[in-house]
């Protein structure tokens, strides 16, 4: 952004010892937009003091937070927003500059590989064998039990460049797979669990009705692309004390999916309360 007298006064005043002043002088450098990040790393790379790029680099995360906010509610207000354009979006929270071209170039090399091992004689199992034999023994994809000590398994473009992550990516990963492929896998509402439904193809989640238990012939853990019955869901259910009522078989819209991968991405960050903050405003974003 070409630099005015006025951008250039508010620049030189960022290492202003009065909070009330840098407030205000925030504010009003926000409200530039985006253009203004040149200049803000134009001069964090000629400050010396430590304290002064700190509040540069607040500055910038704040004018990236502020484009996602607005990036994230129009995916959230489309008619059918895609769950692997949601995920990217949680990404660029952490990685603002990140490529969406790169990851998609590489998710379509997945979904080919995949796609030329595929027919239409197959069945729903053998469809998820050849799915599974992928990305677990060619491309040795590795699930972990979700943990909140390492941000970078929940953001998608990290476990394809890794090919590791936890339970909700790996998760996310495989159904937005499944959907470039038209396979009906979708993420399932059990408690305490991210796992992934086998629906009949023909069930439609926007205009379901009745037990949609009914519509899942067998579901699948991400992490390593175990098959479970119905019955080994019950035993779960059984386990943990929990009646299977028909809404936990009901699968996750994308925008709920992506409101719990914030929701728990928020836990990583423990120390950073404003990035708490932040992220659960991400999250009310999609709320319904």
């Amino acid at each position: 952004m070409r630099e005015t007298k006025e951008i250039n006064a508010l620049l030189h005043l960022i290492d202003d010892p009065d909070e009330e002043v840098f407030s205000t002088v925030s504010e009003r450098i926000v409200s530039y937009g985006k253009g203004i990040i040149p200049n803000l790393e134009n001069l964090w790379e000629n400050t010396p003091d430590e304290t002064t790029q700190e509040r540069i680099e607040l500055l910038i995360h704040s004018l990236h937070y502020r484009d996602l906010k607005t990036n994230l509610s129009d995916w959230g207000k489309l008619e059918n927003p895609e769950l692997l354009q949601g995920a990217l979006l949680i990404d660029r929270y952490q990685y603002p500059e990140v490529s969406f071209n790169g990851i998609t170039q590489e998710l379509e090399r997945m979904r080919r590989n995949i796609w030329l091992e595929l027919n239409n004689y197959l069945t729903p199992l053998e469809q998820v064998n050849i799915i599974n034999g992928i990305l677990y023994n060619y491309y040795k994809l590795k699930g972990t039990e979700v943990a909140y000590t390492n941000p970078d398994e929940f953001f998608l473009h990290k476990v394809i460049e890794s090919k590791k992550g936890n339970a909700i990516s790996t998760g996310i990963l495989y159904a937005a797979l499944c959907q470039l492929l038209d396979i009906n896998v979708l993420p399932v509402n059990i408690p305490r669990q991210f796992i992934l439904g086998y629906f009949d193809p023909n069930y439609d989640v926007l205009h379901a009705g009745g037990n949609p238990a009914h519509k899942i012939q067998f579901f699948l853990d991400p992490m390593t692309g175990q098959v479970f019955t119905h019955k080994d869901v019950e035993t779960y259910f059984k386990r943990i004390s929990v009646p299977p009522i028909p809404t936990y078989y009901k699968p996750l819209t994308p925008k709920r999916t992506i409101q719990l991968l914030t929701e728990e991405l928020s836990k990583c960050f423990g120390s950073q309360p404003y990035k708490q903050a932040e992220l659960a405003q991400l999250s009310q974003l999609l709320g319904d």
